[in-house]
């Protein structure tokens, strides 16, 4: 437990953080990997360069400080940071190794008015902070390893299928290449995946979301080739997964991870909204729902740019058809001259749930959101406008802010 002391210097440094946070963490980085080069290959490097990584970072200290009288403010956040650590191999070492550089950090970048005080103080904050999130990964290092077929760490798996599923997402399918078996997982959850990148010289890490049902003897995840941008390069890691994996390739994995997952206490009619290459963990939902038979309403709802860039098409749309408690609505942004409503689209601009309200709206549906940040903004901002409550929104955001992965 912090003194009233410690926590009161801590709390005072939270508005010099919100406002100079990001030029303490780009410091931080940039000592860590100059110290530690080995840490490189952990930290997603198209973050970094897109200063993606550095935002969150000091969002999260900053958040940290404003809540340290009362950390578990911030459950859901750590849960979040938990699972990622657990993905990337994150151990107890890693721990002091961060707390010596952003100590230092805070006394170089904030100069005189890093006092001794303060930096014993914020020492005294890390180690709390670094003590529960060791503590509850151990927990999920447990728990990964004591599953049938569970493993920590990386794991090599081979690429026994590669299926397009549109003009920018492709599916692999992976097996065990020590012929063991499969964990299940949560549907919603992900994997990361580990590739070398010539370019950096690096092992590079990135995570993605399983986009099949739970119970295969294999994972599927659906990755989106990241196209160069006018304000960010081409994703590196998608890139190489694309043109250079095929079948019989082998690939790092490690374990299912992550909070975002259909819930298992809930009975409630299911919406899943999903933008672009964010169907994936929905798709994940929708086919363990149809698996297991479940007959509660199920409304699918997606938003993509157009017929070339739509993933998936025929499976949701055979489901839809099969299934009396499914339906279906997706919007095109663009809508070609060989669309056809009902098969290929149902409705022509992005995503709007008002004009859909009597389709998707239920008494006490749990509402399942991924996609894009300003998509995700716009369907958290429509669903609250609708009436529905903020603990029946679950979502996923990808990266660390939408930086090429």
């Amino acid at each position: 437990m912090l003194s009233p002391q410690i926590r009161t210097l801590v709390k005072a440094t939270a508005p010099v953080l919100k406002t100079h946070g990001v030029a303490l963490t780009r410091h931080f980085y940039a000592r860590m990997f100059e110290h530690n080069p080995e840490l490189r290959h952990v930290f997603n490097q198209g973050h970094q360069a897109g200063g993606e990584q550095q935002q969150a970072l000091a969002g999260a200290v900053a958040a940290y400080a404003e809540h340290i009288d009362d950390p578990s403010v911030l459950a859901p956040v750590l849960a979040r940071i938990v699972h990622k650590h657990v993905s990337l191999g994150i151990r107890p070492e890693h721990y002091p190794i961060v707390g010596r550089h952003l100590l230092a950090s805070i006394r170089e970048v904030l100069g005189a008015a890093a006092t001794d005080a303060l930096v014993d103080a914020w020492a005294a904050a890390y180690g709390q902070l670094a003590d529960m999130l060791i503590a509850e990964e151990a927990r999920l290092y447990a728990d990964s390893a004591a599953r049938p077929g569970g493993w920590t760490g990386w794991r090599a798996f081979r690429v026994v299928g590669k299926q397009p599923e549109s003009a920018e997402i492709t599916s692999f399918y992976l097996a065990p290449a020590d012929g063991g078996a499969v964990p299940a997982y949560l549907p919603g959850q992900y994997v990361s995946v580990r590739v070398y990148v010539p370019e950096l010289g690096l092992m590079q890490p990135r995570q993605y979301s399983l986009s099949d049902a739970p119970g295969s003897d294999r994972l599927r995840i659906s990755v989106k080739r990241e196209a160069a941008g006018a304000q960010r390069p081409a994703g590196r890691v998608s890139n190489a997964l694309h043109d250079c994996l095929r079948e019989g390739g082998v690939l790092d994995v490690a374990p299912p991870q992550g909070d975002f997952h259909l819930r298992q206490d809930s009975a409630a009619p299911v919406v899943l909204l999903s933008g672009g290459v964010g169907l994936t963990p929905m798709i994940s939902m929708l086919n363990h729902l149809v698996a297991t038979d479940d007959p509660r309403p199920i409304r699918f709802v997606h938003g993509c740019r157009n017929h070339s860039v739509h993933a998936m098409k025929d499976h949701v749309n055979a489901i839809a058809a099969a299934r009396g408690n499914v339906r279906k609505a997706v919007f095109y942004e663009e809508v070609g001259p060989g669309d056809q409503r009902g098969r290929d689209y149902d409705y022509a601009g992005r995503v709007d749930l008002r004009a859909i309200r009597d389709e998707v709206l239920a008494p006490d549906a749990d509402y399942y959101l991924c996609g894009p940040a300003g998509f995700m903004r716009a369907q958290r901002q429509a669903l609250a406008s609708l009436g529905v409550a903020a603990d029946r929104i679950h979502a996923e955001a990808f990266g660390s802010g939408g930086a090429p992965t």
